[in-house]
């Protein structure tokens, strides 16, 4: 039988084939690894994202303390946002104090040495609030113990909780108040009658109106209306309208082209003020007697030459301003005014008083008759003068102490002889 004949070269290449079935198993008994398995082996694990740090600080106002919560990176301006709420006083009245430091409002609190469990202490500045005013100790809305968190970017865009988005109209029924002053306005919009009840402040002032119709009786609930500075006349204000305002407080027409008031007036029986200043006005209705609970009438710069003796009946006037009309003489029933304090006749034709007016007006204290008939010496002699100089001085006296009001220099209420000649 032949046999075949082993070479050197078949001898080599059979040697180099057993040499691979050997790696081949020994490979094939390795564990097989994944590729992603093999990246992520020798890479460090990612550490979760946590959100920035803390603070809480102690905050000392009005007898209490309130905790309040902070990021550690927070600044002082940011600090004032949170304590708004929390104590009714506004960032610009808030002073705030650490270990004898005023706290920078653009400074970081790290930076001012404010840590976790630091004690500040907040000033804060008379008449900057918001609300009934400074919550402290004793007040009723107050916390015991109030925690805020304060996340800075979610503050700058936070949108407002107010009626953002809603139409003027609803806005005004929301709030009661129609504020349109200074809004260049021809008219009142029409939108605003439709507001019927809702509405309790109108504001119409510095605009060019001519008109007030008769739709203004849908605003029963007003209690006040400010129509100052517009182009009203006589002819185009619905006083039967207005009557209809029962619970009219406040009425401001001032600066308007009025030439004269209907007796309707005398039916808003609810007015406070009355501020008809700077028309053309040539006298008072009877029916001003109606108003008993007026407590301020304005009628300077007008034409007045005369007031109705009903104006007596007014039982609650405190102050009234007649300056600069065409009065020659005041009525008797002046002198039923108890409660007048103030009445300004600056630059009028005036000779005399009321007889009764020192005597029976006990709470008067003011009372400018510059540029009048009546001086200082006529003055002096009207019955009750000594009572009312008096009051006036010790008013005087009380500006002084309290460096209130007054430049030192105290008004007698009328010109000298001297000075008329």
């Amino acid at each position: 039988m032949h046999r075949p004949k082993h070479g050197p070269e078949q001898a080599k290449g059979n040697t180099h084939t057993a040499q691979n079935e050997e790696n081949g198993a020994a490979l094939r008994q390795l564990p097989i690894q994944s590729t992603e398995t093999e990246l992520w082996k020798d890479r460090p694990t990612e550490a979760m994202e946590s959100s920035p740090p803390t603070i809480t600080i102690q905050v000392k106002f009005a007898g209490r303390t309130i905790p309040v919560e902070v990021p550690a990176a927070a600044t002082t301006v940011e600090l004032k946002r949170l304590l708004q709420p929390l104590t009714n006083v506004l960032p610009r009245g808030q002073r705030l104090v650490c270990k004898g430091k005023v706290l920078q409002d653009a400074a970081s609190l790290s930076s001012m040495q404010v840590v976790g469990g630091s004690k500040v202490m907040l000033i804060a500045s008379q008449g900057l609030h918001q609300g009934d005013g400074p919550i402290t100790k004793n007040s009723s809305s107050s916390a015991t113990s109030v925690t805020r968190t304060l996340n800075v970017k979610e503050r700058q865009t936070q949108k407002p909780e107010a009626v953002v988005g809603k139409s003027r109209a609803e806005r005004w029924k929301l709030t009661g108040v129609v504020a349109l002053h200074d809004c260049d306005l021809k008219a009142v919009p029409e939108e605003v009658w439709g507001c019927g009840p809702s509405v309790r402040i109108l504001d119409a002032s510095n605009n060019c109106i001519k008109e007030i119709p008769h739709k203004i009786s849908a605003l029963k609930s007003l209690n006040k209306l400010l129509l100052t500075a517009n182009d009203i006349d006589d002819e185009n204000i619905s006083w039967e309208g207005l009557s209809c305002l029962q619970k009219l407080l406040n009425l401001s027409l001032s600066q308007n082209r009025l030439v004269s008031l209907p007796s309707t007036l005398g039916s808003l029986t609810s007015l406070h003020e009355l501020r008809i200043a700077n028309n053309r006005l040539d006298n008072l209705p009877i029916e001003i007697g109606s108003l008993k609970h007026l407590q301020i009438l304005i009628a300077n710069n007008n034409r007045i030459t005369s007031l109705p003796s009903s104006i007596g009946d007014c039982e609650s006037l405190t102050e009234v301003d007649l300056s600069s009309n065409l009065l020659t003489e005041l009525p008797e029933a002046f002198g039923k005014l108890g409660n007048l304090k103030v009445l300004h006749l600056r630059n009028n034709g005036l000779t005399s008083l009321p007889s009764t007016l020192f005597k029976k007006c006990v709470q008067l204290i003011t009372l400018d008759l510059h540029g009048t008939e009546i001086t200082n010496d006529i003055l002096r002699q009207v019955e009750g003068w000594e009572e009312f100089d008096e009051r006036r001085r010790q008013k005087h006296q009380k500006q002084l102490d309290f460096r209130v009001g007054s430049s030192g220099v105290f008004d007698e209420g009328a010109d000298d002889d001297n000075m008329r000649r």
